[in-house]
């Protein structure tokens, strides 16, 4: 990696940080002066403000080639592109399994004053998901699936590993702490904690795809991919083609029962992390 100046991968993400805090204080600004802006509108602004651009000032202020350092200039191959199609479908019973087992997290009482307010945190994200994905026309289902499926992963896939793990990558930790460190960032920087596991270990995923085949655009698709699904299965819910909550509790146990699909899925999804990781082992000797 070809780097502008010296500087400590600790001040670099400092700067990166500070870029992040400017571009949310301009959208702020912009939403103040602004009237009758809609809900989509307002994350495409926070997505080019607060993710896009920080990342990618911050990535040609630290590297000659930021497009190339970040692996934007690497297109995807056809075999990851089934990788992450076939992940996709194989961990979705144990995705939802592992969300309900976060939803179901029980602090001690002692800090109940600490998980009342996580829980009220989580239901106001809950209503903001259910305003975005009330979805009733082709139109918006369009528009929601540019804003919530494509504009969402890529933003955060810019900023994320594009700019944090390609930043973080220069310093003495290993790559695998670099995957899982970002991977907590990012799930954190949510604020759902009762999604905190399930989001970190997509997030991990996403971390791993980048580097072993070296293009952004590998997590990307499979970001992209991901919140369409929920997109796509909000829309035939409120169409009525599919029952409510037919995605989200695909793999659940019923009435008690022991969740054999889900951890079939998990089983599946964990061989082919690990099928995907020989792979491009040994096609990168």
């Amino acid at each position: 990696m070809q780097k502008r100046t010296k500087m400590k991968t600790s001040s670099r993400l400092l700067i990166l940080l500070c870029l992040m805090f400017a571009g949310l204080m301009a959208s702020t600004v912009l939403f103040a002066v602004t009237q009758d802006i809609d809900l989509l509108a307002m994350l495409t602004v926070q997505d080019v403000f607060v993710f896009i651009l920080p990342a990618l000032i911050a990535m040609a202020i630290f590297y000659r080639r930021p497009m190339q350092v970040m692996g934007m200039n690497r297109a995807p191959s056809w075999t990851s592109l089934g990788v992450i199609v076939l992940f996709c479908i194989v961990s979705l019973p144990a995705m939802n399994w592992l969300v309900d087992i976060n939803e179901s997290m029980k602090l001690p009482a002692w800090m109940s004053g600490i998980e009342h307010m996580m829980r009220a945190m989580e239901d106001d994200a809950a209503d903001t998901t259910r305003q975005l994905l009330d979805i009733h026309s082709l139109g918006q289902f369009l528009y929601t699936l540019l804003v919530v499926g494509f504009m969402a992963g890529l933003s955060e896939e810019i900023l994320f590993r594009g700019a944090m793990l390609r930043t973080m990558q220069d310093s003495r930790l290993g790559k695998h702490a670099v995957v899982w460190i970002t991977a907590i960032i990012f799930s954190a920087l949510h604020v759902q904690f009762y999604g905190f596991l399930p989001r970190m270990l997509l997030g991990v995923w996403l971390g791993y795809l980048l580097v072993w085949t070296g293009s952004l655009w590998v997590p990307i698709i499979a970001h992209t991919l991901n919140n369409s699904i929920v997109v796509f299965f909000s829309y035939l819910t409120n169409k009525g083609l599919v029952p409510e909550g037919f995605g989200d509790h695909l793999g659940l146990p019923v009435h008690g029962g022991f969740p054999w699909f889900a951890v079939i899925s998990l089983i599946a999804s964990i061989a082919l992390v690990i099928w995907a990781n020989n792979f491009y082992r040994k096609k990168g000797k």
